[in-house]
């Protein structure tokens, strides 16, 4: 039985390999193949009636619980990268919304009851690959 409640937003990989689903009456991330196969059901206490959604080009899956959280989840759907806003921290109440800005490398987090625009700016990370021949 479908609920009316049970799919809030949805997100395409940049691929079109995967579709994530958040639905926030049941507090979770769903991961789903192209052909729709249940790849991954992410729960976490700080994913509280989720409700922004957003996958950056590079395939990173942002989603902020309604609460106090932003976070950052593999592109599997099964785990937390990171923690990226909080209350606590960095002032963030009922995030409403989540995008990833490549033009400016900035995450922007609209809250429910609140006339601010968070902006966190994110530095980049270069990794650097070395193989060795004996």
């Amino acid at each position: 039985m479908l609920l009316c409640f049970a799919v809030d937003k949805c997100a395409v990989s940049p691929t079109g390999d995967r579709l994530y689903i958040i639905s926030r009456y049941q507090h979770k991330l769903l991961t789903l193949a192209r052909d729709g196969t249940h790849l991954a059901t992410y729960t976490d206490p700080a994913l509280e009636y989720p409700h922004g959604l957003h996958v950056t080009p590079a395939g990173q899956v942002l989603v902020c619980g309604r609460v106090t959280t932003v976070l950052q989840v593999g592109w599997e759907g099964q785990s937390k990268l990171a923690t990226l806003a909080t209350l606590e921290r960095d002032g963030v109440w009922l995030p409403w919304s989540v995008y990833y800005s490549s033009t400016t490398s900035s995450i922007i987090v609209g809250q429910c009851l609140d006339d601010n625009i968070l902006v966190f700016r994110v530095e980049q990370c270069v990794h650097v690959c070395i193989s060795c021949s004996n």
